[in-house]
């Protein structure tokens, strides 16, 4: 029970501040006895309060961005159900070739993002095209399926989502950040619903998590809306190169 709680506070420091926080829950949970699937969907209803007190925690930085999100919002949603109802239909192994390659591009484009952004802007400067607030369609797309992901079992979904809001939407690393903590909220909570029908559930786990990660977003949100755009840049793109090996390894 310690060692849950701890991992949960972990996972909602981790959380708010990058995503990735699962792969420290779900091994714990793993370690523990649970089996993958009760670890996982377990694991998801628990992350709900920590998803929701980091978005609590960025507030202010969500100021401006309500129809943005609740359009992103909408993809996130069917997204984590879909993903919710494969982790039940296929095979634990069915995501584990293709997992660390999408996110391995995923840094890739977060280390990129800056010169990604330069020459977007550029490009739209001469146009006189200012570009869509709400990232368009491709947007809206990349983030429906990164949600399926997310649904199944959301390792490092949060860095998928901020890389794909990083080239297409022309806002500061910390803005984005508090738009990926809502829509990782959204996937968390419509993933753990559909489970609650359909899956088995250890309680005292959940228990351990939910409280344990609503501590661990405030403390994430505290101190990662401190870091500058280059640190945070780094932390992600460490914090994820390790997610790589972890799954590789696995």
């Amino acid at each position: 029970m310690a060692a849950v709680f701890a991992a949960g506070v972990s996972a909602g420091v981790v959380n708010a501040v990058v995503g990735s926080g699962t792969l420290i829950t779900f091994p714990v949970l793993l370690a523990t006895g649970l089996t993958p699937v009760t670890a996982t969907v377990s694991n998801a209803l628990g992350l709900i309060p920590g998803s929701i007190s980091g978005a609590i925690g960025y507030r202010k930085e969500l100021k401006g961005q309500g129809r943005r999100l609740l359009k992103l919002s909408v993809g996130a949603l069917l997204g984590g159900l879909t993903g919710a109802t494969l982790l039940l239909a296929l095979p634990a192994s069915a995501f584990e070739m293709i997992v660390p390659a999408l996110v391995g591009l995923a840094l890739v484009l977060v280390a990129l993002q800056p010169l990604i952004s330069r020459s977007v802007r550029r490009r739209r400067s001469r146009t006189g095209h200012s570009g869509r607030r709400d990232g368009g369609p491709l947007l809206f797309t990349g983030l429906t399926l990164a949600s399926v992901y997310g649904g199944y079992f959301a390792a490092a979904q949060g860095i998928i989502y901020m890389s794909l809001m990083g080239m297409l939407l022309d806002e500061t690393l910390q803005r984005l950040n508090a738009a990926k903590n809502v829509l990782a909220a959204v996937v968390n909570t419509v993933a753990a619903v559909f489970f609650l029908f359909v899956a088995d559930f250890d309680w005292t786990a959940v228990s351990l998590i939910a409280v344990s990660s609503a501590i661990g977003g405030q403390i994430g949100a505290t101190v990662g809306r401190r870091f500058s755009p280059a640190v945070l840049r780094t932390l992600i793109v460490t914090i994820g190169t390790v997610a790589i090996v972890q799954l590789v390894l696995k």
